[in-house]
């Protein structure tokens, strides 16, 4: 008996050393591990969308493709499938399942050398704990942290809690993350309506998504799904003739077909992620799950693209054919072609490979319109030489050849870009020149429309906000505003003569009109609808440079203008955005302008973050009617411009597209303003015009700057594409006119004299007068800001004046 008794002594002294030093193992463990309690803040990472006005989604942006689905939305068939799988027990135990642990140790020991991978018997819990707290390392020490941490887990959320972080979190595979991406993903439903063969599938994939992927195992994924069922059977979650049914079925995934995003609106977009990730961070636009509402009107959008594609192909297909993109085996030619770079956002095209040739036109074999399809020999199209006459005229090297045949064009085994027409293909290639649109509302600034280039898969400059180019002419209706802003008339007249100044070099700067001519005194409204060059430099001269540089800065067209001379004639760079915006001054009456492409920003929770429109309202949010006052907003905007100015420029600008430089614009059959612009020798070409409720800038030239070519300007070029623009924007909206400030008053002016005409008179303009000024009375003053002999300049202007504008238009 003693000898028992010593036994039992040492074997309790040894159970206590063991559990004491396991206890103090623990203990060490425990104040070193991370705080769980903050799982229940957790928020998961979510995409982030942007939509245009209408809720026509434009962009997604996330590194993991998740939806958030609260616990009540998730139905008991979808739960119990991943409870069979993972954890049946989920719901009784206290984080840990012992019962579990012993079988899964006993197996392993079994198993022990035998090759076979260890296995584990973690719990939701604990796999909760390992993902969201842990690392993935297979030791044991991790696998006691897990242990310690899932019991506090159990004791800090619920059980609800718990099986909903895990449900949202857990990698399906497919970049789906969570049970609402993953039903999305394999099948094109919501969770709800997933059956118990469905929900059973996503439920086999947490252990191994590439394992179980049913394009590449679908034997595997059936049969892994199939015990899944068999375990919610086992588990009384279903029928033994529902789970029958169900393992009988085929795996029936449906992959979702990609989100409809507009691929017109990928410069836009690319702009608004800029400015959301600039303003919250690359983190939140990537996990913070936003909702950017955008300005973004999608049909001005698809007319914007549109016209000024058109625009550049035009333009570029006079210049003659390039060549091929590339030349390949016809032998083996739809494997060659599939392996061809196009251009993935311009939908219209498709990329081809010439089979033959003749008199008629080329026989073609086309990549399919699908990628990743099957690609078919028999998929052939042809383009009619009568179509592509424009390609006999060959450009290489910067030198023109004209060929009198289609076989010393293109032969068997080039690779050509191609458009689908009503009869056949249309051949295409890639414009070299470059462009941009932009349309805003001048009333809010809101950017209804914004193009940055002719694709975005090709170039991802945007030529309409990070171009910085010279506006040529366009910036010379600020000049006129500033005259008229501080006492001049559109009557008033300036001498259009040619003049030279010293550069304080030897040389002399010589400007001169476009065309070459001059037509002595002529008021301002036909310097401006002429796009006089010699009366602009006089105005600005008369007027002070360092006036005209304010204006420019005002008008958010620049930041700081040198106060030079040639800057009058649009010297100075700024990008089409900033023209646009400016002009809208002119069309709203002389208020500020700030361009928004984004209306709100919303976040997970639905709170607005952000809102372009700060406007406060009075009386907006009464609690009845009481024949109180309507509401009103109040108009914060900043007025930088006399609206009497606002207008008169307007009154001008009308003009230049009623019989001026933008003659063409006028067949619109609207009230339209607009200004064409031309930089030295056609490097640059504009036109931005606008209604009272739309204004739409133009711009069209070489990213790397070289002549267009000569008597190509604003009017020739970027002026049609306004057009096209228009009569889409245009279309079922009523004309309206522009409005008239109280207290103008209008006059028939001689054009020549400046003084007052009968109606009607040839050579007479109605012209628009302020409070206290009219059409002169006896000989109108003419001015001249140089003189006779001109005026010495200082030397600091010798190298604006090397490269300065010479005729612009």
């Amino acid at each position: 008996m003693k000898v028992i008794g010593y036994i039992f002594g040492i074997a309790s002294a040894a159970l206590l050393a063991i559990f004491g030093a396991g206890a103090v193992y623990l203990s060490g463990i425990a104040k070193d591990l991370p705080d769980h309690r903050k799982l229940a803040e957790w928020e998961p990472a979510l995409m982030t969308r942007f939509y245009a006005y209408d809720g026509t989604p434009i962009a997604e942006y996330a590194k993991e493709r998740r939806l958030y689905l609260p616990i009540a939305a998730i139905p008991q068939r979808v739960k119990a499938a991943f409870l069979a799988a993972e954890d049946k027990s989920f719901y009784t135990h206290s984080g840990i399942d012992v019962v579990s642990i012993v079988k899964a140790a006993w197996s392993n020991a079994v198993n022990l050398g035998s090759g076979q991978r260890l296995i584990g018997a973690s719990t939701i819990t604990q796999q909760l704990a390992k993902n969201f707290l842990l690392s993935s390392d297979r030791t044991l020490e991790r696998k006691i942290k897990e242990a310690v941490l899932s019991i506090r887990i159990e004791h800090s959320l619920s059980k609800d809690r718990i099986l909903e972080l895990y449900l949202n979190d857990i990698y399906l595979g497919l970049g789906a993350y969570g049970i609402a991406a993953g039903a999305l993903t394999y099948f094109d439903k919501s969770v709800s309506e997933l059956t118990v063969a469905e929900a059973a599938y996503l439920a086999a994939l947490p252990k191994g998504p590439n394992n179980y992927n049913p394009h590449r195992h679908p034997e595997r994924a059936v049969s892994r799904r199939n015990w899944v069922i068999g375990q919610m059977q086992r588990n009384g979650f279903v029928s033994a003739a529902e789970a029958s049914s169900m393992m009988a079925r085929p795996l029936g995934v449906k992959p979702r077909a990609e989100t409809p995003l507009m691929a017109e609106a990928n410069y836009f977009a690319e702009e608004v992620r800029r400015e959301v990730a600039g303003q919250f961070g690359e983190a939140a636009l990537y996990n913070a799950g936003l909702s950017v509402r955008t300005t973004l009107d999608p049909t001005l959008q698809a007319a914007a693209l549109k016209a000024l594609r058109a625009g550049l192909v035009e333009y570029d297909q006079a210049r003659g054919f390039r060549g091929p993109v590339a030349h390949i085996d016809v032998s083996d030619w739809t494997a060659a072609l599939a392996e061809q770079k196009t251009l993935t956002d311009v939908k219209e095209w498709r990329i081809a490979v010439v089979l033959s040739c003749s008199d008629a036109g080329i026989r073609i074999g086309l990549r399919s319109a699908k990628p990743g399809s099957e690609y078919s020999p028999s998929e052939t199209g042809f383009i009619g030489s009568n179509t592509m006459r424009w390609a006999l005229k060959l450009s290489a090297g910067g030198r023109i050849r004209q060929v009198d045949s289609i076989d010393k064009v293109l032969s068997p085994g080039d690779v050509v870009h191609v458009e689908k027409a009503e009869d056949g293909y249309l051949l295409r290639q890639i414009p070299e020149v470059q462009g941009a649109i932009v349309s805003i509302d001048p009333n809010t600034g809101r950017v209804l429309a914004s193009i940055g280039g002719f694709s975005f898969a090709q170039s991802r400059f945007n030529r309409a906000t990070q171009a910085a180019r010279q506006p040529g002419s366009a910036f010379k209706p600020f000049v006129y505003a500033a005259a008229l802003d501080t006492g001049y008339t559109p009557a008033t007249l300036v001498m259009d003569a040619p003049f030279s100044m010293p550069d304080g070099a030897g040389r002399l700067w010589k400007p001169k009109n476009y065309d070459g001519k001059f037509g002595g005194p002529s008021t301002l409204r036909t310097g401006l609808e002429k796009s006089r060059n010699l009366m602009t430099v006089r105005l600005a001269r008369h007027l002070g440079m360092d006036v005209v540089a304010e204006y420019g800065r005002a008008f958010g067209l620049y930041d700081k203008l040198a106060p030079y001379l040639p800057m009058s004639l649009g010297a100075g760079e700024t990008t089409l955005t900033r023209l646009v915006s400016a002009y809208a001054v002119l069309a709203n009456g002389g208020h500020a302008v700030k361009p928004s492409m984004i209306d709100r920003i919303q976040d997970r929770h639905g709170r607005t973050i952000f809102r372009h429109d700060d406007r406060g309202c009075d009386r907006c949010n009464a609690a009845s009617w009481r024949h109180q006052e309507e509401p009103v907003l109040r108009d914060t905007r900043k007025q930088v411009l006399d609206p009497m100015t606002a207008y008169q420029v307007t009154s001008m600008l009308r003009g230049v597209v009623e019989r001026g430089t933008a003659h063409r614009v006028a067949q619109l059959g609207a009230p339209v303003a607009g200004k064409t612009g031309t930089t030295n020798d056609e490097k640059d070409v504009w036109f931005v015009g606008y209604t009272p409720t739309l204004v739409t800038g133009v711009f069209m030239g070489y990213d790397a700057p070289k002549p267009m070519g000569y008597g190509e300007t604003g009017g020739g070029l970027a002026a049609p594409i306004f057009i096209d623009f228009m009569k889409v924007a245009m279309r079922g909206k009523p004309a309206v006119d522009f409005p008239v400030p109280q207290g103008l008053t209008f006059a028939s002016v001689n054009r020549r004299t400046g003084r007052r005409a009968a109606s009607g008179d040839p050579g007479s303009a109605v012209e628009v007068f302020k409070p206290g000024t009219g059409p002169c009375l006896t000989e109108c003053p003419v001015i001249d800001g140089f003189g006779a002999e001109g005026a010495e300049l200082p030397a600091a202007l010798r190298e604006q004046l090397l490269t300065a504008p010479q005729g612009l238009y």
